[in-house]
């Protein structure tokens, strides 16, 4: 690549403000990649991670693994979430070599591999459908232990079990909504100099939290006055049908469902 292509790359999103709502420890990676192609980052979190109320079901499956056949992850707070009880209760990555392990997409990949864990399945598409149809064929009659957060879309368990598996759920994590982003965020929508051309959104809850934070005076009806001509980006299509549910456009679509596939999509519609 010569230098001025890669000067002009670099300089692609010069003078865009991105907003990159992602749970504060989760931002960097998003951020780091988008200031590198010139954006102005705002960080303002639509979602928080917290401990479960209770790790006693965790702890029990996590016990019990020796009686699964397929763990199924669907994001890397999971997969952090049973690695940090794995440690706490002195279990050993010998505890998952008799299990197959599903992840939703490289990043959960990685986040598992990076623990030294081993990952079988990973889906073509980087959502809960695309899972199933890569487990339907071979789950039946088998025990599967799906590890995600308090709120999540049944989608996974309820086809898996209509395939003939025994499934069980259990909670790792819950996201919740950063009370103190409230105000940050109706301050960067109403200050010319920090409202973003562009939000980023990662998952439904940070649509939802979104839509929260922004709060009943800026109800559903009004989101077009709030918002203006500023361009709401998606991940992915479960994330799209979300905005779209609440009222707020889909402006920008990853075609990779993953943060790469996010910031190309955002340079390509804003460059």
């Amino acid at each position: 690549m010569s230098k001025g292509i890669d000067s002009a790359r670099k300089a692609s999103l010069a003078g865009i403000r991105v907003l990159v709502g992602r749970a504060r420890h989760q931002a960097g990676a998003l951020s780091v990649e988008l200031r590198k192609l010139g954006a102005e980052v705002i960080e303002i979190p639509f979602i928080a991670i917290r401990k479960p109320k209770s790790f006693k079901p965790l702890d029990a499956a996590l016990k019990g693994l020796g009686s699964y056949d397929w763990l199924v992850l669907t994001s890397v707070n999971g997969v952090e979430a049973i690695w940090d009880r794995m440690g706490k209760k002195h279990l050993t990555n010998s505890t998952l070599k008799h299990l197959r392990i599903a992840a939703i997409g490289p990043a959960t990949k990685t986040a598992i591999e990076h623990h030294g864990g081993h990952v079988d399945v990973v889906p073509e598409e980087y959502v809960a459908e695309s899972v199933v149809l890569s487990l339907k064929n071979r789950v039946q009659g088998k025990r599967v232990l799906l590890v995600r957060a308090k709120v999540a879309r049944d989608v996974i368990p309820h086809e898996l079990r209509e395939a003939g598996a025994q499934v069980d759920v259990v909670e790792a994590y819950e996201t919740v909504v950063p009370r103190d982003s409230r105000t940050r965020l109706r301050a960067a929508l109403k200050n010319p100099r920090k409202r973003p051309h562009v939000v980023t959104f990662t998952s439904s809850s940070t649509v939802r939290n979104f839509v929260e934070l922004l709060g009943p005076v800026y109800g559903s009806k009004g989101h077009h006055k709030v918002l203006g001509e500023i361009r709401m980006a998606s991940i992915g299509p479960v994330t799209s049908a979300t905005l779209r549910e609440l009222g707020l456009p889909v402006d920008i679509v990853a075609k990779e469902f993953t943060i790469p596939g996010l910031i190309k999509a955002i340079t390509g519609a804003m460059s």
